[in-house]
């Protein structure tokens, strides 16, 4: 079988609409005739490139089928992201938005990551990437994580103890993981300022 064959083969079991990488299909042949490949994919409407050495099989609207769409610079960024063993996290602004320390959403989609700094568009769609320090970065999915971003870009003069309680709520943890929380946070010289409310916290826990 064609080096072209197995790559349109393996294509084929790709859900429409998730971005992936040129280079899991490597291993299929010489990287001149995979890119080959691909390029006549790319040429035929199979796929589409939404960034450099990423691709998305186009799936049409639900509402319109002669108009096929990709995927969104989101869903790119998270791919590259996983490609490389980058860490990516929404900004320390989204978080404090979304934990109610800000009342205005970020208008602009950022991440913080580990990897170089950059932007992704598909469209009109913007997602910058910004690099920053690892320590910024701690308990990528965790609730603590988000209370750490939020915290961050949060001045403690503007949030009141009774505020940091109702952010715990909005995160849905148990007391016992508050209190784990706010001692994982308590350790971090990153939130020197924030000591005496979050020790404040931990006792009202």
């Amino acid at each position: 079988m064609s080096v072209a064959m197995k790559v349109a083969l393996r294509i084929g079991h790709i859900k429409r609409g998730v971005p992936f990488a040129i280079t899991g299909f490597y291993a299929l042949g010489s990287h001149t005739s995979v890119q080959k490949a691909f390029s006549r994919l790319t040429k035929d409407g199979v796929l589409e490139r939404v960034s450099k050495g990423f691709y998305v099989r186009p799936k049409p609207m639900v509402s319109m089928p002669s108009i096929k769409i990709t995927t969104s610079a989101e869903n790119v960024a998270k791919a590259w992201a996983r490609e490389h063993g980058y860490k990516l996290v929404s900004q320390g602004q989204e978080a404090a938005y979304r934990l109610g320390f800000q009342s205005q959403a970020p208008m602009k989609k950022v991440f913080w990551s580990n990897g170089p700094s950059r932007e992704f568009r598909v469209g009109n769609q913007v997602v910058e990437i910004r690099r920053i320090s690892s320590q910024k970065l701690r308990w990528q999915n965790a609730p603590e994580g988000a209370l750490l971003r939020g915290l961050l870009v949060t001045p403690p003069e503007s949030i009141e103890v009774f505020e940091l309680e109702q952010a715990m709520r909005r995160l849905s943890l148990t007391p016992i993981e508050e209190r784990l929380a706010v001692k994982k946070l308590c350790a971090l010289p990153l939130l020197n300022g924030w000591q005496a409310k979050l020790e404040q916290l931990g006792q009202a826990n």
